[in-house]
């Protein structure tokens, strides 16, 4: 039997950055910008993450023989803010039933519904037996009293297989991602959907040139603290309207964009000299990742232009695989992106409410599987593809 050593850490500083990414980032796997070390600590030293937030860092290490062979990413919460993975009809019946569903652990990349990796091993033959460890861990940690659950948001499909072997209650919902074809234009792309379609597009895209307005992409050394002044206007106009609060602070750009320039794109739209709008999004290897957008004027179609057309442009140029946008989606569905499953796994400490969770979740589902038929019943391509349900069955998505 392999013998490990278990602590957890109220900072990700405490855990050394090579050891971390030795097992978030491995070697055989496409690159992640939400799981490396150094963006999860500008959440952290930006104070976006901490105690006072709702986000008190909890995060699990594994050791063999003194070398770190296990990670989990996890925060002590208070409220269910910033997961996209929505149990507030869970913390109701808590409520109603006289008990307390906060304090709760979390196991995910705060504010970001991404999909990756959530239990990090390192790639070394005990990688089950430390899999299965730190999954109990979790357990474990849950049960000593005083949380009420354990919840691990999108999470691999893999991982997802192997947290339902330990016991855990499974839940799925669906977003939608752009799949680049091998395309050599947008034009290209544009061809593969329906007339209907492609005339809207068309039409929106041209609508914005009318605007004179004039969009850049920036990365890299490129990028300035101006233009991420700018671009925080936009974020906090734009989160204020639509979630009345935003999760991110100034200094957490800033902070990024010392430490990873190169695994952003920043998309600017200025109207003469003054920026006026913006979209960012992350470079992964094969996957471009779309995550905040903002505005300070209104133009008709500029927020499709920004953060999905140019988007995929972006894409097509570099050879990227795949462009994620990040929760909700009719609107990309109609613009040729596909509904992908997105999984989460959920432990429950009290066996009353554990039933009632996996009632909720077993109805649930019904509905998920609903949705799917009619999506692929209304797809904007012109010639079948696999439908989600059957690529789901065949297991063909790729796991990032």
């Amino acid at each position: 039997m392999v013998s490990f050593s278990v602590s957890t850490h109220q900072s990700i500083a405490s855990i050394d950055a090579n050891a971390w990414n030795a097992c978030a980032l491995p070697l055989d796997s496409p690159y992640q910008p939400f799981v490396d070390h150094r963006f999860l600590l500008a959440l952290e030293q930006s104070g976006c993450v901490s105690e006072e937030t709702g986000w008190c860092p909890s995060h699990i290490e594994l050791k063999q023989n003194d070398e770190t062979v296990g990670l989990v990413p996890m925060y002590l919460k208070n409220h269910s803010r910033g997961e996209y993975v929505f149990d507030y009809a869970w913390a109701e019946a808590f409520y109603r039933a006289g008990r307390n569903y906060y304090p709760k652990y979390q196991i995910c990349i705060p504010f970001t519904p991404v999909t990756g990796a959530r239990i990090l091993v390192k790639q070394i033959q005990a990688k089950q037996d430390i899999e299965s460890s730190l999954i109990q861990k979790i357990i474990d940690l849950t049960d000593a009293g005083g949380v009420s659950s354990a919840h691990i948001t999108f999470l691999k499909h893999s991982e997802w297989s192997t947290t339902k072997l330990a016991g855990l209650l499974q839940r799925m919902d669906l977003q939608f991602h752009w799949a680049n074809e091998g395309y050599d234009s947008f034009d290209e792309f544009v061809a593969q959907l329906t007339s209907k379609k492609r005339k809207n597009i068309r039409r929106e895209r041209r609508e914005v040139k009318e605007y004179n307005l004039h969009i850049q992409w920036l990365t890299g050394s490129d990028l300035r603290e101006q233009h991420w002044d700018s671009f925080y206007e936009f974020y906090l106009e734009t989160s204020s309207r639509k979630w009345g609060s935003a999760y991110l602070n100034r200094e957490f750009f800033s902070l990024l964009s010392t430490t990873m320039s190169d695994q952003i794109l920043l998309i600017l739209c200025r109207r003469g000299t003054k920026y006026i709008a913006g979209a960012l999004n992350f470079l992964g290897d094969e996957t471009l990742y779309g995550r905040n957008w903002g505005c300070i004027e209104h133009y008709p179609f500029l927020h499709f232009e920004l953060c999905y057309y140019q988007a995929m442009e972006y894409a097509i140029q570099h050879r990227l695989q795949s462009l994620e946008a990040g929760a909700q989606g009719g609107h990309k569905f109609a613009r040729g992106y596909k509904a992908q499953p997105t999984y989460s796994a959920h432990y429950i400490a009290d066996t009353q409410f554990r039933f009632a969770v996996a009632r909720f979740l077993a109805d649930e589902v019904k509905y998920i599987h609903r949705d799917l038929e009619y999506l692929d019943s209304q797809s904007p391509f012109r010639e079948r593809t696999l439908s989600t349900r059957e690529r789901i069955e065949a297991n063909t998505f790729s796991e990032v």
